[in-house]
């Protein structure tokens, strides 16, 4: 075991993960299970790194096995949960809003107060709905459709691939929506449901499964793919990658950037592995690198002249034993992140100190 990782175990399977957003004291991270039991579990855990320990608060999830987790990024309280519900000989995708209750200190098992949702900035959700982007305004109980896939050129809708997940743009104050939609991505303009911004076709050889945005360059954004690529994109210039990699040996589930960091790059896959790997050249980190070596006077020396690493695997993290669905960096701490694994192996791990020196100093 790495003695930067510490281990939780869930009693039931599991693939969705996400940090506890509107917190800002504690590293958190929600994870719910996805079991076809009755009662599956929505569980809260907390690390704290002096003590070298997880302390946990498990509530019920009723509703269904969760497929997809998000945290409220204004409200530590709120979070949106994607689960399926069987009726019958059919399975049915369902959205809720689901909200934690103030005194956490309730005995286990706790039912959450759920709020439906027909499809799912504070008061405003997206959802990708087989090929339709929706978009909720809470305020108002209403709904409007942003984006819609085209009939292929046979006609018939049974022949319509969906979209299959999406996100907000750290960017463009909060009007632009990127779908994922087979081997392509789009970004839409919510304000205008006929604007595609732009679109990367054919991003990955087969399909794309999970993007994030640079929250530090608005025109870059990361995808991973069934390919085992790593890639990262300018959208201005979408014909080929600005950076990529190809060191997964199956599907990438999940890609982050590091939200202080953005040399840092996070990805996970079905491989069972989670892979840190710098993507220095292409951050915003080497171009506040330039702006200070250009800035440089007589013969002093810059203190930032180490800050980016080299391109390339830093460091390969294989604690897991299934498919790893899910990587997420903590939003309190830049050197923390968390992953999941399909058995219910959540692991805490710290970025190598040799690489946190490196940048900082």
């Amino acid at each position: 075991m790495d003695e930067n990782s510490l281990i939780y175990g869930l009693e039931l399977q599991a693939r969705a993960l996400t940090p506890q957003y509107g917190e800002s004291n504690e590293v958190c991270f929600f994870i719910a299970t996805n079991s076809l039991k009755p009662t599956n579990q929505l569980h809260l855990i907390s690390y704290d790194e002096e003590q070298g320990s997880i302390q946990s608060k498990v509530f019920e999830h009723a509703l269904g096995e969760v497929w997809k987790l998000n945290s409220c990024p204004h409200n530590s309280r709120l979070l949106a949960s994607v689960y399926n519900v069987q009726k019958g000989a059919q399975v049915q995708a369902h959205a809720a809003l689901l909200t934690l209750p103030e005194d956490l200190s309730l005995p286990d098992g706790q039912e959450l107060k759920s709020e439906y949702l027909p499809w799912g900035q504070e008061q405003t959700l997206a959802c990708v709905v087989d090929n339709k982007v929706a978009v909720m305004q809470r305020a108002e109980a209403s709904t409007r459709v942003v984006a819609d896939v085209p009939v292929t050129s046979t006609g018939s809708a049974k022949h319509t691939v969906p979209f299959t997940t999406g996100k907000w743009s750290h960017h463009h104050q909060g009007h632009q929506f990127l779908a994922l939609h087979d081997c392509s991505l789009s970004a839409y303009d919510v304000r205008d449901t006929q604007h595609c911004a732009w679109s990367i076709s054919d991003a990955h050889s087969q399909m794309v499964r999970d993007l994030d945005c640079n929250p530090n360059k608005q025109c870059h954004l990361l995808t991973g793919g069934d390919d085992g690529y790593l890639r990262i994109w300018d959208c201005r210039m979408p014909k080929a990658p600005v950076f990529e990699r190809s060191d997964h040996s199956h599907w990438v589930w999940s890609v982050r950037f590091n939200t202080f960091h953005d040399q840092l790059v996070l990805s996970s896959s079905s491989d069972c592995k989670v892979l840190l790997t710098c993507a220095g050249s292409v951050s915003s980190e080497t171009q506040a690198q330039a702006g200070l070596d250009g800035a440089h006077f007589g013969g002093g020396e810059t203190e930032e002249r180490h800050k980016v690493l080299s391109d390339g695997l830093l460091q390969t993290f294989d604690q897991h034993e299934d498919s790893v669905y899910c990587a997420e960096w903590s939003n309190v701490d830049p050197w923390i992140f968390a992953s999941l694994s399909y058995d219910g192996r959540v692991i805490i791990s710290k970025v190598p100190k040799q690489y946190k020196y490196q940048i900082i100093f």
